[in-house]
């Protein structure tokens, strides 16, 4: 009982899992032995061995130089800023952006005590120096409030580069109904505005 009471310590660790699921995906894994246990687990070890992290943009590969910043064919002119590798997974589901990036590792939080020195805005700044091919920093924050102030803290930090300095859009989401959204959401799409038909 020891050895599933650890497996169920370990599945409540992640993200979604509360003790009462972790305690159902255990016993489906035990269930499930042969079909989903064995082949998970060496699924993971073979993760834990071969997977790192990109010394160029923090994304994870098993390649040191991850497989986005070795594809010629990627826009090196444009880097996207991303909090976490999850928000650069996201943008590459779209299958529009075909810049590089540079993740993070999270965000400026005086109350959590994250500095400029914990996250990765130093190897950033570097990228983007004089002598760089960088013209464009899109800056992919989400918008919290540490997510807006790590946004502003770069583009300051930027300024003496004379990089263009942008941010994803923010407003109405595509099949958002108004009287659902927040009072914030709706004053940053007003804000956000834009023109519309010829004048």
């Amino acid at each position: 009982m020891q050895e599933i009471e650890r497996v169920i310590q370990l599945l409540s660790r992640l993200p979604g899992l509360g003790p009462r699921s972790a305690r159902r995906a255990a016993l489906l894994l035990i269930r499930r032995k042969e079909s989903l246990m064995q082949p998970l687990a060496m699924a993971l070890a073979e993760a834990a061995e071969k997977i790192r992290t990109c010394t160029t943009c923090g994304n994870l590969d098993t390649a040191d130089t991850c497989s986005i910043c070795r594809d010629p064919a990627r826009d090196a002119a444009t880097l996207c800023v991303v909090e976490q590798v999850a928000d650069l997974w996201a943008l590459e589901r779209t299958g529009i952006f075909r810049g590089r990036y540079h993740v993070l590792g999270g965000v400026l939080s005086a109350i959590d005590g994250v500095g400029p020195e914990d996250l990765n805005i130093a190897t950033l700044l570097d990228r983007v120096g004089p002598e760089k091919s960088v013209s464009e920093v899109i800056l992919a924050m989400n918008l919290t409030v540490d997510g807006q102030t790590t946004a502003h803290y770069i583009t300051e930090r930027l300024e003496p580069s004379g990089v263009k300095v942008s941010r994803l859009a923010h407003g109405v989401p595509v099949g958002g109904e108004l009287d659902y959204l927040d009072d914030g959401t709706l004053a940053t799409a007003l804000k956000a505005r834009q023109s519309v038909g010829q004048h």
